[in-house]
């Protein structure tokens, strides 16, 4: 996984790809033991921040995102890109890699 350091920028994700505010890691298990950060699991939950306009089809249209900003999703823990975005983590990756939306 790639990661890239951006200050006060925005993104705008291109064709069918969406950006994530990863939900931060657990610090404790579930008996109150604390984690080390070096043992700490790699966040699968996170917010939609934005997403692009959706994948081009062979006819010229855009097929609809089924995501939109704002939904929590389940993403593959090591799915997408690793941004720094204006000194907060976030990830980019492509709608497939999405497992599923958070009701």
């Amino acid at each position: 996984m790639t990661t890239i350091t951006l200050k006060k920028i925005s993104i705008k994700p291109l064709d069918d790809r969406v950006l994530i505010k990863p939900e931060e890691a657990e610090d404790r298990t579930n008996s109150g033991i604390f984690l080390p950060e070096g043992a700490k699991e790699k966040p699968t939950i996170g917010k939609v921040a934005a997403v692009g306009p959706g994948k081009l089809t062979d006819d010229g249209t855009r097929a609809p995102m089924s995501v939109k900003k704002g939904d929590r999703i389940v993403f593959g823990k090591y799915a997408g890109t690793e941004v720094d975005l204006n000194d907060e983590p976030h990830t980019i990756m492509k709608e497939s890699e999405l497992l599923g939306i958070i009701d």
